[in-house]
């Protein structure tokens, strides 16, 4: 490092701003550990506890994309857009939006992430379907966009490698929260892709990573500022996530879902956040001449079974059994499924999405620490949602569990999660607000 780390530490502490030499060098020192753990800790502290300008953010996350490989496909004409989540439960999105969007005609270089905590990630949905890779070659990944328009890569050393350490000390550190660390660390990967422009799908709700409105709507502005500021185009969209997304919940039971939507049969909410995601992304790319054009092409495509045949490409290109398709009993099953029924009846008054997702977890489909393996068979598959009418003895949703005594837990806290009452609510906007 040419500055003293100490120095440039305790003027952040002080509330000092940091040039973009001083960020630069700070970044330098956590890929080559001339910055050591206690260093690195006590500045995303700083940074945690006084904030970071923009100027300090957008120095802060191009200095970590610039830490590895930035790709470039110069070669491919088509205009390149991705989206990225911050998470959720039940959020399979990325699986039908990828060869949604690839069928109108925009390239989508996927960089995902697995899941940890309640939240569910991408790479763990993918890597239930047998055979199917993700950890690619830059030059495989390469070659997979150019063939099917989209491909779905995950995490390795060489992209944005100064936020593999920076992500692990956040989270032992309590500096998680921070929105400057949030943006840089999520807009540093992205930006390494190689893409034209991104869509940011910030979930807002008791299982999200900003459960207040306001604490979203401020990363979703620092996203939207950095990202342009980086030269990109951005959208955002403050989704809800206050009840769980779709109908599955757990990696193998989720793709099942994605695959029957191909067909065509689909949850109304997933469907919804998908084709307005979708439509952003065709805005960015200019493929569209406004949003009804694009909804329209959209909708059009899906049901046209263009989709489905742009996602079993890829399955091909990336090892995928491509069988999965026709016979999704081919993804495997958990040993023990038991039904959840209404003790009353009534309404349904909650679906509890961070409850859930919990349960989820301890059945094995998710993880407390980034090393825990999944089951990719566990989980929970609702059969009602909010404001749906029940009858006592109705199925709630079916438990997906590797034990007869895991189920038996199981059952009783989904209940708790799936409150029956009197009172019919309705679920509210999916849509909070949009930023472009």
């Amino acid at each position: 490092m040419q500055h003293h780390p100490a120095r440039l530490i305790a003027k952040k502490r002080d509330g000092g701003i940091l040039s973009r030499e001083e960020i630069t060098d700070l970044v330098s020192g956590v890929v080559d550990g001339s910055l050591g753990d206690a260093q690195l800790g006590a500045f995303l502290m700083a940074v945690c506890c006084n904030g970071m300008s923009p100027p300090e953010t957008a120095a802060l996350t191009l200095a970590m994309r610039d830490s590895g490989r930035v790709l470039q496909h110069a070669h491919i004409a088509r205009p390149k857009i991705d989206k990225h989540s911050t998470g959720g439960v039940g959020d399979k999105v990325s699986l039908l939006l990828a060869p949604l969007v690839a069928a109108a005609g925009v390239t989508v270089p996927m960089v995902s992430g697995r899941g940890l905590g309640h939240t569910g990630g991408t790479i763990d949905k993918l890597a239930a379907i047998p055979g199917y890779r993700t950890d690619l070659s830059i030059e495989r990944f390469q070659h997979v966009i150019e063939q099917c328009g989209y491909a779905m890569l995950s995490p390795s050393a060489e992209i944005a490698p100064a936020d593999r350490r920076m992500y692990a000390t956040r989270d032992i550190s309590g500096t998680v929260e921070s929105i400057p660390l949030i943006t840089s660390s999520i807009l540093a990967k992205k930006l390494a892709e190689g893409i034209d422009g991104l869509v940011m799908d910030v979930k807002c709700g008791r299982a999200a990573f900003m459960v207040q409105e306001h604490d979203a709507i401020a990363l979703m502005e620092s996203l939207v500022a950095v990202g342009r500021a980086a030269g990109i185009k951005m959208a955002a969209l403050l989704t809800d996530m206050d009840h769980p997304l779709g109908m599955a919940l757990g990696n193998s039971l989720e793709v099942v879902e994605v695959i029957q939507a191909l067909d065509g049969p689909c949850a109304d909410d997933l469907r919804d956040v998908t084709l307005a995601l979708g439509v952003e992304m065709l805005l960015l790319a200019g493929v569209a001449a406004d949003a009804d054009a694009a909804r329209a092409t959209l909708v059009r495509l899906w049901q046209d079974g263009v989709v489905r045949q742009v996602f079993r490409h890829n399955l091909e290109l990336q090892g995928g059994d491509v069988r999965v398709l026709d016979e999704p009993s081919l993804l495997g099953r958990a040993p023990t499924v038991v039904p959840v029924e209404a003790q009353r009846p009534g309404f349904v008054m909650d679906v509890d999405p961070l409850a859930l997702g919990h349960v989820v977890v301890d059945l094995g489909g998710g993880r407390r620490q980034p090393s825990d393996a999944i089951d990719p068979h566990v989980g929970i598959v609702l059969k009602k949602v909010l404001g749906d009418a029940v009858l006592t003895g109705d199925v709630l949703a079916f438990v997906h569990a590797r034990t007869a005594t895991a189920a038996k837990d199981a059952v009783a806290r989904v209940q708790a999660a799936m409150v029956v009452g009197e009172e019919r609510r309705r679920r509210g906007a999916l849509i909070k607000k949009r930023m472009a």
